[in-house]
């Protein structure tokens, strides 16, 4: 059932668009209001999919009403009503965030098509933030011991800011849930998230990947090609692993921290890009400066922010709770039900020497779901997670 509120001052019309709504579709609830007060009074209280605002009305225009309604529920789709003097404002409204706008009398066919394609477009939306919580969840940090605690608590601080952060810390720590975390808490969540493993990329291939390259500019460039900057421009670019990037690569990312500009490979052209940078790495790039492997001035670029994701056997008590979301995780993803252990099973997991840190429990849990029993025991955690 969508809930269309009709915001108008004339009877008349409000009659009329009531009438031709209700006819139309049997789903479409249709509700009124006599000014632009009651009319935003209505929307604070209640949810609605869609609103058809007149334009000129007593005590509040409709120009205040959109701009009012879109500070408290900016996802509702706004069509206003325009009258024949009404027409450059209607114009406007849009640029404020208006749907569409449709003109006094109302044409049957164009006010049903708007009202179709506004409901759609709200549909859209609510789709992609569920959407969106989905893939959250892929990236939620488990944990409630100190250590993490201590991570949640720099994020929240962090990431509305464009301040640039390092994270360090061993292999599979989670150093890109961090990443991921910063990018969702910030202004820049609607925005690309572009990641860049520097240690999968080859070295002569690393330039070309970052800033792209124009055609000819070596043997396979065959054709002009965007790169992870231009990609991210408005949004966020991970670099993780960047202590294995080439020095090359590294002096054109901080030429792009410093000057907010990039060139392609082969092109003396500058690009202008707004990017926010995180960057994660397993070295001590204090000792790759030392060795002449990493510059400097290119670590106190990164470095503004700097947060370390400590190892698993730094934070044991946080084992019990990875189990259960990793075990809830495989059950969902399998379409299995989801499988318990045994108080005996965890304490021995969490006695255990994780070198491999959280990625690695997380594949022996999904062993022990495989190969252990109906409730995972300290017998199937020797048997099939001996370490």
């Amino acid at each position: 059932m969508s809930r269309i509120l009709v915001i108008e001052d004339e009877a008349a019309i409000r009659r009329v668009l009531l009438k031709i709504l209700s006819e139309e579709n049997e789903a479409y609830k249709v509700f009124e209001a006599e000014d632009g007060s009651k009319g935003l009074e209505l929307l604070k209280k209640e949810d609605y999919d869609l609103v058809l605002c007149d334009i000129k009305m007593p005590k509040m225009d409709g120009v205040e009403v959109l701009e009012a309604a879109k500070k408290v529920k900016p996802e509702i789709p706004f069509i206003m009503i325009s009258g024949h003097g009404d027409l450059d404002t209607a114009v406007n409204t849009m640029r404020l965030g208006a749907f569409d706008y449709i003109s006094k009398p109302p044409d049957l066919n164009r006010l049903l098509t708007t009202v179709r394609n506004a409901l759609d477009r709200k549909e859209l939306v609510v789709e992609n933030k569920i959407l969106k919580k989905k893939v959250s969840k892929n990236y939620e940090m488990i944990g409630d011991s100190d250590e993490i605690n201590s991570i949640k608590e720099m994020i929240e601080k962090v990431a509305p800011t464009d301040a640039r952060v390092l994270i360090t810390g061993s292999n599979g720590t989670g150093k890109e849930l961090v990443a991921h975390w910063l990018h969702q808490k910030s202004p820049r969540s609607a925005a690309p998230f572009i990641e860049v493993n520097c240690a999968a990329i080859p070295s002569e291939l690393i330039e070309s990947e970052l800033f792209g390259h124009v055609k000819g500019a070596f043997t396979s460039a065959v054709k002009d090609r965007a790169g992870k900057f231009e990609a991210a421009n408005k949004g966020t670019i991970f670099l993780d692993e960047i202590g294995d990037m080439s020095l090359s690569a590294q002096a054109k990312v901080l030429r792009a921290l410093q000057e907010n500009k990039i060139s392609r490979v082969g092109s003396d052209k500058d690009i202008k890009v707004d990017v926010r940078v995180l960057a994660a790495t397993n070295k001590d790039l204090k000792k790759e400066i030392e060795a002449g492997k990493f510059r400097e001035d290119l670590y106190h670029r990164l470095a503004v922010i700097l947060i370390k994701v400590p190892a698993l056997n730094d934070r044991r008590n946080d084992i019990p709770l990875l189990i259960e979301h990793f075990a809830n995780k495989i059950a969902a993803e399998q379409g299995n039900s989801i499988k318990s252990f045994s108080n005996k099973a965890i304490a021995l997991l969490k006695s255990y020497d994780w070198t491999g840190n959280v990625r690695e429990l997380r594949n022996v849990v999904e062993r022990l779901i495989i190969l252990g029993g109906k409730e995972v025991s300290e017998d199937d955690v020797k048997l099939f997670a001996s370490k």
